[in-house]
């Protein structure tokens, strides 16, 4: 099913409802996040890539997620704020989502088929697990919860590139 992602409505983390249709033709790093969680100090990373390559065609997406250990168990107001105060996340966020289990949104459900975890699995393993989208909204890479945002740079350039 080609470009799924683009298909699915989600809400914001403000409430507004969007698909990810409007991300066309740009590089996507959806990342799965978590306000209390030992990964939560990546915020700061994935801002600086979005800072650093918005103007070149790259966007960061947040997903929170409260499934890992109930690290992220505040409203979408709550988290909105302490993802702005805390590490100044100027990227798109949305609101609260299940990555895992029946009812994990279908976006989530595209990006674990065409982009397998280590040994062929599917599940999200934890917070903070980055899917790399090309331009024409496909997972072509999952990066684990303790892959370092700045680590991803050459991947996110060569599709920047492509």
């Amino acid at each position: 099913m080609e470009n799924s992602i683009f298909q699915s409505p989600i809400k914001k983390i403000n409430g507004e409802e969007v698909n990810l249709e409007q991300y066309k033709g740009k590089v996507i790093l959806i990342v799965n996040t978590a306000s209390k969680c030992g990964f939560t100090p990546q915020f700061k990373g994935l801002e600086a890539l979005h800072k650093k390559y918005a103007d070149q065609g790259l966007v960061v997406l947040g997903f929170p997620s409260n499934q890992f250990l109930h690290q992220d168990p505040g409203s979408d107001q709550e988290i909105s704020e302490f993802c702005s105060l805390n590490y100044g996340v100027s990227f798109p966020m949305f609101s609260k989502i299940d990555v895992n289990g029946d009812d994990a949104h279908p976006i989530y459900k595209a990006l674990k088929t065409e982009a397998k975890g280590l040994m062929g699995s599917e599940k999200i393993k934890w917070n903070f697990t980055k899917f790399l989208v090309d331009k024409n909204g496909k997972a072509v890479k999952r990066f684990p919860p303790t892959a370092d945002p700045s680590k991803l740079i050459p991947e996110i350039e060569k599709l920047l590139n492509a």
